[in-house]
């Protein structure tokens, strides 16, 4: 069957808001007229359904004559697809050190084995970094060569605002999303802990044990040098003490207001301060352990290519698509693009005169012409950063029709930042990464910094929130659901945005900073950042191992 129709079938749901079961997708796809079944199965779906199921698309044709004769058809290839079903790794993460950071797994393939760099750094000798591809022969783009057969499948959507962005911007739109924050991540502390509302927590006898979770209001230092930390829940606000002598005063410098954290003390001599002696995140669990697919299948994974710059890499990117048509990258079905496509328009002071594409969609038809390049039977899935042309604030929808139709070589799936991403079993968090720049500035250095991009990553998966700083420099849109909330712990986390290549594991998630592919600009030399350009993370989804990969 060709790859072409299931991914079609996937795109018309995509555009009408419904996500699918990957085996109603086959279903559909292996019918003798895939858009009339198409149609069949919207007819009747649920009004209250977001995700076609298979049990829904089975039924629906099996009234439809002639469905028996399609069902066989697709019986071979729903076969295949039922065998990429996720498998748990069970391989056992590198050491970790005491603030529960894995250093990264045991080895990455390259040329050579080596050790993946837990620092992220990509300076001599780091370990997975391959030589330039562009030495040797050129290759062909016309098409793969002989022995290349990708065989990808549709890539699963979840957790996108595309199309179900409810914000009016009205106060209770706020008051909406930040109560569907506290209550989703404080289920994610309420097993650690027997906590009670602020309210109960106050009627309590002075000297008492009590465990709150809540929001953080507030943060401010005492005459003392102690912590006077403000937690907020649904019925109240509540003071806790985290004095400057305990083990856990070290972690108050990693509270970010408007995060959702527990603790546990015991109450003051007239029970209106609550002296904390245990202070919890929502973490990722260490005993979480990634799936991994079940047969050798690699993603590539790329972000911030900036078309329409002047210092947009255009050779770089021709050496990368060259690659990918080789047969050492015949195992690259998924290419995973983690926003700003373009340069974009007016996005800092004084980039008109650092552009090479001054009209908007023109930066788009340059970057829809690169992504030719590439081999047509890749799965491809972009979401949008803050240079493209959807708005600033997050969670940002995927892009609007007029723009899907420029981009649509190769029918990639566009989806919302940020998404969850399942290939191949494996869940992949993409999010462009606007707040990293929040979470450099307010943490120390040896927990977050440009150079190390992961760090910051560790501490979204460490609050389970990709933006938890509301009112700071991200922009955040207030919705109904907070969309950027990481409820489900993803297999690999995968940013951009700080052109920084980093890259390690924590409690087993593999996160990924992809760099970027545009040179040095005049401003980013003003505010000092000196970019890592031209790299591709490669990722064998069958033991979320890592290769990088330099095309500069």
């Amino acid at each position: 069957m060709p790859q072409e129709t299931p991914r079609r079938i996937v795109a018309e749901l995509a555009s009408r808001g419904y996500n699918a079961e990957r085996e109603a997708v086959t279903l559909l796809a292996g019918t003798a007229d895939p858009g009339r079944a198409l149609e069949r199965a919207l007819e009747s779906v649920p009004e209250d359904a977001l995700k076609l199921s298979a049990e829904h698309v089975r039924a629906t044709l099996d009234e439809a004559s002639g469905f028996a004769e399609g069902r066989a058809a697709a019986g071979d290839h729903a076969s295949a697809s039922a065998s990429v079903s996720a498998s748990t790794s069970t391989a056992a993460s590198s050491g970790a050190d005491p603030s529960g950071i894995d250093t990264g797994p045991a080895s990455t393939s390259a040329s050579a084995s080596a050790d993946l760099d837990s620092s992220g750094g990509t300076g001599a000798g780091a370990g997975g970094v391959t030589e330039d591809p562009s030495s040797g022969s050129p290759v062909e783009r016309e098409g793969s060569p002989a022995g290349i057969d990708r065989d990808p499948s549709p890539a699963e959507v979840t957790d996108d605002v595309t199309g179900r962005s409810t914000g009016t911007g009205e106060y209770e739109d706020f008051v909406a999303t930040f109560r569907d924050r506290y209550e989703r991540l404080s289920r994610l502390l309420a097993g650690r802990i027997n906590h009670r509302p602020t309210t109960a927590v106050d009627g309590m006898p002075a000297g008492e044990d009590a465990a709150i979770v809540g929001m953080v209001a507030d943060i401010r230092s005492t005459a003392s040098g102690h912590w006077l930390i403000e937690l907020e829940d649904t019925n109240g606000v509540f003071p806790c003490l985290v004095m400057k002598d305990k083990g856990i005063a070290d972690l108050v410098d990693e509270l970010l207001l408007d995060e959702v954290i527990a603790v546990e003390g015991s109450l003051s001599d007239d029970g209106g301060l609550l002296f904390v002696d245990s202070l919890h995140f929502p973490d990722v669990p260490r005993t979480h352990r990634s799936s991994t697919a079940d047969r050798h299948v690699q993603a590539a994974l790329i972000s911030d290519v900036h078309c329409g710059s002047q210092e947009f890499m255009g050779e770089a990117w021709s050496r990368f698509a060259d690659w990918l048509h080789t047969e050492e990258a015949a195992a690259v079905e998924y290419l995973l693009i983690a926003g700003d496509m373009v340069e974009g328009v007016g996005v800092y002071p004084n980039q008109a005169e650092e552009l090479e594409i001054v009209d908007i969609y023109e930066q788009y038809e340059a970057f829809s012409e690169h992504l030719k390049e590439v081999p047509g039977d890749l799965e491809i899935v972009m979401i949008p950063g803050n240079h493209d042309a959807v708005r600033l604030a997050e969670p940002q929808p995927g892009f609007d029709e007029e723009l899907r139709e420029i981009m649509s070589a190769h029918d990639a799936r566009i989806t919302g930042n940020p998404s969850t991403v399942t290939i191949e079993g494996v869940d992949v968090l993409m999010y462009h990464g606007v707040s990293l720049d929040e979470v450099i500035a307010e943490l120390p250095e040896e927990k977050a910094s440009y150079d190390h991009p992961h760090r910051a990553m560790y501490q979204l998966l460490k609050k389970r929130h990709v933006a938890p700083q509301y009112g700071g420099h991200t922009r955040l849109a207030p919705e109904e659901r907070d969309y950027l909330v990481i409820e489900d712990v993803p297999d690999v986390f995968h940013t951009g945005h700080v052109h920084k290549l980093g890259y390690g594991k924590y409690h087993d998630v593999l996160t990924i900073n992809s760099g970027c592919w545009q040179e040095q600009t005049a401003f980013q030399e003003s505010v000092n950042i000196d970019p890592d350009c031209a790299f591709t993370p490669v990722v064998d989804l069958d033991t979320l191992e890592l290769t990088i990969r330099d095309f500069e």
